[in-house]
């Protein structure tokens, strides 16, 4: 149970670290705190809050291990190499295509809602 407690103690280390340093993983974290802000306001049924949740975490997740690929790729490789770019900049676009998704599924989702909350008043 130890390693258990210490492994969640790390994974926490490294989402802090990625806070730290990362001005997109601020964003994400920002945006995402703002739909669930919204999406309470809301008052979404259990389907939407669950696709909701999976897609924002599916950006964290993705932007932690675009973290992680640029760190690693730094380390063994200083000095600029194509190869080197092609792995950021891979990362960087799985990021990209997953916050895309998102944002898409956040309008098909909160749309909707929003709009009836317009059309009452």
């Amino acid at each position: 149970m130890l390693k258990f407690i210490q492994s969640i103690g790390l994974s926490w280390s490294g989402i802090r670290l990625a806070l730290r340093t990362e001005p997109h993983m601020r964003f994400h974290l920002i945006s995402a705190i703002i739909v669930t802000t919204v999406s309470l306001l809301l008052g979404l049924n259990r389907l939407e809050w669950i696709v909701l949740i999976l897609a924002m975490a599916m950006v964290i997740a993705l932007e932690l291990l675009n973290t992680a690929i640029e760190n690693v790729v730094d380390l063994v490789s200083p000095e600029r190499h194509p190869l080197a770019k092609a792995a950021k900049d891979t990362a960087a676009g799985a990021v990209l295509a997953a916050a895309i998704a998102a944002a898409i599924i956040g309008l098909l989702i909160l749309g909707p809602h929003l709009m009836d909350v317009i059309r009452r008043f």
